[in-house]
């Protein structure tokens, strides 16, 4: 095997493993210096200094068979001043009825109705132009909110330390578990996405906030000109944004909010392209802010995303000269004898379990019968970073060659089975 092959395979193997171990280090260290100052578990939400009024933009696109549970529930919240302001994105079921009925039965909840799709970023923008508050907290129209969810949110803003803050992300959790991909989501937002946001939190930024639960201060928002329409995945968008204009954002793990994912690959496959698109074309239009010496704090992310991209690159090319050197002559630069790990594949597989057992450790206080889970994920590499990396490989070419200027509509997305 060449110099250049051992290289790649190398890095194809290591990466992965170094970025297990910061992840997992972070997480930790999270754990104990945040997540669990005065004991305090999701039950029991902090006492706050103060209880401003909070409006919840839930912007809805083709919900009339889970709009009226989302609503039912957010008027549970134990947050004693809060709106509901429901948009109707131009839905071609029957939303509208259903948004118009729940309407006459909630006293603080508004109803806006678009004639024509906009997009979530444009409905999330109407909600907000229309909100009374200065705190915003966004969700999407299939999720439902623990009870506690926006107590903990506006915590940040409110406390010590909070008048940087611009957003805080919540902690989504998958709730339809009925097939092995459900199962392997569950313990994928676990730990790989909630690890993620707690070692990014411990450098400093945060790559993105989750589109199916955040919060905003909304000053904040309008200095940046709140959501952006023509960008695939506003969520990072606006997470860059904030940053960049130098707003904290924060990871918040006890605001809980239960969402569906897509259960078969076919929907898998139109989810990750789409935040796969999404990031790179948020790298695409702010590359040249990053450069900048007031940006620093955001280079981490950034060089971590890139060299992300770069793997999935690296992968896929590994993977497809190893299948064609079974049917043709490749020269011996480009030859690869073996993609099968060796040692180092034995070190890699322990340490994602290992990974995967830490991250269902430190959630275990918030999705009870996580442990059932754990076994699952041993499929999770096969599953996921083979799909990671095509996605990759198919959406930033689909980022760089797309118009920029162009609406983002959206679509009703696979909410499982």
């Amino acid at each position: 095997m060449t110099d250049w092959a051992n290289y790649a395979l190398s890095f194809a193997y290591y990466y992965p493993l170094f970025m297990a171990y910061v992840w997992m280090i972070g997480a930790i260290y999270y754990r104990f210096h945040w997540e669990n100052v005065g004991g305090k578990s999701y039950l029991e939400p902090p006492t706050l200094k103060e209880y401003p009024g909070v409006s919840i933009l839930l912007p809805c696109y083709n919900e009339g068979d889970l709009a009226r549970e989302t609503i039912e529930r957010l008027f549970e919240q134990t947050y004693p001043d809060f709106e509901v302001i429901a948009v109707n994105d131009g839905s071609s079921d029957h939303t509208k009825e259903v948004l118009d009925e729940l309407d006459k039965e909630f006293p603080n909840l508004r109803v806006v109705h678009l004639e024509t799709n906009q997009g979530k970023a444009m409905a999330m923008n109407m909600a907000a132009m229309l909100s009374k508050h200065e705190l915003l907290v966004g969700i999407d129209g299939d999720a439902i909110l623990e009870k506690h969810a926006v107590h903990w949110l506006v915590s940040h803003f409110v406390n010590d330390g909070g008048s940087r803050v611009g957003a805080v992300t919540g902690n989504p959790r998958v709730r339809n578990r009925s097939t092995l991909l459900g199962k392997i989501q569950v313990g994928e937002f676990s730990s790989i996405i909630g690890l993620i946001k707690r070692a990014q939190r411990i450098y400093g930024r945060v790559f993105t906030v989750s589109g199916v639960v955040s919060a905003f201060r909304k000053s904040a928002m309008h200095r940046i000109g709140y959501w952006t329409t023509d960008m695939v995945t506003e969520d990072i968008d606006v997470s860059w944004r904030l940053q960049l204009n130098h707003w904290d954002v924060r990871y918040e793990p006890n605001a809980l909010c239960w969402i569906l994912m897509p259960e078969t690959f076919a929907g898998l496959w139109k989810q990750r392209l789409r935040w796969a698109q999404g990031g790179m074309e948020v790298f695409k239009r702010y590359a040249k802010k990053l450069f900048q010496v007031r940006s620093r704090r955001m280079w981490l992310v950034a060089f971590e995303y890139i060299t992300s991209v770069v793997w999935s690159y690296l992968a896929a090319s590994i993977i497809i000269l190893w299948a064609l050197g079974k049917f043709v002559t490749l020269p011996e630069p480009f030859y690869i004898e073996t993609i099968i790990p060796g040692w180092n594949g034995v070190v890699l597989a322990i340490t994602c379990l290992l990974q995967f057992a830490v991250s269902l450790a430190i959630d275990a206080r918030y999705d009870r019968g996580l442990g059932k889970y754990y076994y699952w994920m041993i499929w999770y590499p096969l599953a996921y970073w083979l799909v990671n990396v095509i996605t990759v490989v198919a959406a930033v070419p689909r980022a760089l060659l797309r118009v920029e200027g162009k609406r983002a509509t959206w679509k009703s997305p696979d909410r499982g089975i």
